[in-house]
């Protein structure tokens, strides 16, 4: 009875340190470092994104960040293209989705274009201070982390 028990209990401890791996490998905690999402968000705020998961319009992603002179990224995907790619060694932007693949969007100078396929519009919500969609254009999707699920 003693064994089975134990038996049992090493199992259980087992399985939760399963479903912590499988957590960890899901779940992300990102630090807000710059003004792009106030007031929504602000320097320093800690968020939880949940790895995988695109949100609808409105919602809130953490997407890889290109170089800014360059607007392209020199490794391959980290986020949901990744194949396995670290993501501490990456720099990460937190936007709202704007719009999604087939959905239209106007440019400052009025100019109106698709979003492709596989891409998002991505904008930040302080528009004075962020490097988004306006600068860049769309965001493929493989170069979002996942969704921000909650505040920490």
């Amino acid at each position: 009875m003693i064994s089975v028990g134990l038996l049992t209990g090493m199992t259980l401890a087992c399985l939760a340190g399963a479903g912590l791996r499988v957590l960890r490998r899901r779940l992300v905690s990102v630090t807000v470092l710059g003004h792009s999402m106030l007031p929504a968000y602000r320097p320093g705020d800690r968020v939880l994104v949940r790895r995988g998961k695109v949100p609808e319009r409105g919602g809130v992603v953490v997407v890889e960040q290109p170089s800014t002179e360059r607007r392209a990224w020199d490794l391959p995907p980290a986020g949901l293209g990744s194949t396995r790619q670290p993501v501490t060694e990456r720099q990460w932007l937190v936007k709202r989705v704007a719009a999604t693949a087939g959905d239209t969007w106007s440019t400052e100078a009025g100019v109106i274009h698709g979003v492709p396929p596989g891409h998002l519009l991505l904008l930040g919500d302080n528009a004075a201070v962020s490097f988004d969609s306006r600068q860049m254009g769309p965001f493929p999707v493989d170069r979002v982390l996942g969704a921000v699920w909650r505040r920490l």
